[in-house]
């Protein structure tokens, strides 16, 4: 049976514990199985004439929590709901601080993470953490190979075109070794990056004309990779704004392409309040029982 997540409302949040916990147990309580944040590290002031026309759906102006750092506050606050970066921009940070990160989040939460990761499209933000934004397609697949090797060995001795592991390791190790790695993205090299390695393919919006497509190429990839294309799991997205008819054909449009799990975004509907939020989730979960 397809789980249902919910996406967290980044923008939306405040700088609240109280709005963060409030939300968690919400969604917790209503029996979602899993939520999802999203990543941002900076936002970039836009109004710079150098900066015009270009694509920023964020700014230094929205406000954003960091997603490690919540979810283990999330962890402590609820019991069952399973946790996950939707996505993090791997690319962006240190390879084993994350591996770090995301263990102590494991063991934290006992075993509920999923690390969803994607490419990100912000160069801003790997100019400040010093990072090459050019080659992020390239490093990532290396960065999750580091990744799985610190989370399942006691020490570890790697060296790659970009990363160099001396004999070390990460103490503790996570519950899950390794933890669950699902990607985000579209585009080819994606999508058999995807069929390669991923234990999943993240979806943060509704389903599309491409999406069986899409699929196909992503189990064709894992075939000629030796995998079984069953292992890999696929997340997508339903938006709040669409209405109950439109849930429902998003719902179903997804399980008919073996959806495992669906998260439902309510961001950008005028919310006021923790509890409209809330009471968006609970209207969804009601008409998709």
């Amino acid at each position: 049976m397809t789980q249902l997540g919910a996406i967290f409302p980044q923008t939306e949040i405040p700088a609240d514990p109280v709005a963060v916990r409030d939300w968690a147990q919400g969604a917790e309580e209503l029996g979602y199985s899993f939520v999802g944040i999203f990543d941002h590290v900076l936002g970039a002031n836009i109004e710079r004439p150098d900066r015009a026309g270009g694509r920023w759906p964020y700014t230094h102006r929205d406000l954003i929590h960091e997603p490690f750092t919540t979810l283990a506050y999330i962890a402590a606050v609820t019991q069952r709901v399973g946790l996950m970066t939707a996505v993090i921009i791997l690319p962006q940070r240190q390879t084993a601080l994350v591996a770090k990160q995301a263990a102590e989040l494991d063991v934290l939460s006992q075993g509920r993470v999923r690390l969803g990761i994607g490419l990100g499209w912000n160069a801003v933000e790997y100019e400040a953490l010093g990072e090459d934004f050019h080659n992020r397609g390239k490093r990532v697949e290396e960065q999750i190979e580091v990744l799985r090797a610190l989370w399942t060995q006691d020490l570890v001795t790697f060296e790659g075109k970009w990363h160099r592991v001396s004999d070390a390791g990460i103490n503790p190790l996570p519950v899950q070794q390794p933890i669950p790695i699902w990607m985000g993205g579209y585009v080819d090299p994606v999508l058999r990056r995807i069929g390669r390695m991923g234990d999943g393919w993240v979806v943060v919006g509704g389903p599309n004309q491409d999406i069986e497509d899409n699929v196909a190429k992503i189990h064709q990839y894992a075939r000629e990779a030796g995998r079984d294309p069953a292992s890999i799991g696929i997340q997508g997205g339903i938006r709040f704004a669409g209405g109950p008819d439109q849930w429902r054909s998003d719902l179903q449009a997804w399980e008919s392409v073996g959806a495992t799990h669906v998260s439902v975004g309510t961001r950008g509907n005028g919310f006021g309040s923790i509890s409209a939020h809330i009471d968006a989730l609970r209207k969804v979960k009601e008409e998709l029982a």
